[in-house]
């Protein structure tokens, strides 16, 4: 189950360079996770300042 980022997301980019195996990028002046490279490891999750972050 991978995770995605919500219209919470502030486009700090704490998360993207938290990311272990770089799934997340900026699109459209906002974060993308890549559901198919994310490893569900939480890390950008508990990173981010404004919980944008959740779990599909």
């Amino acid at each position: 189950m991978a995770y995605k980022i919500t219209d919470a997301c502030v486009n700090c980019g704490a998360c993207e360079s938290e990311c272990p195996v770089s799934a997340i990028s900026e699109k459209d002046g906002a974060r993308a996770i890549d559901a198919g490279a994310c490893i569900d490891c939480g890390t950008c999750a508990s990173t981010c300042p404004t919980e944008a972050i959740v779990s599909e």
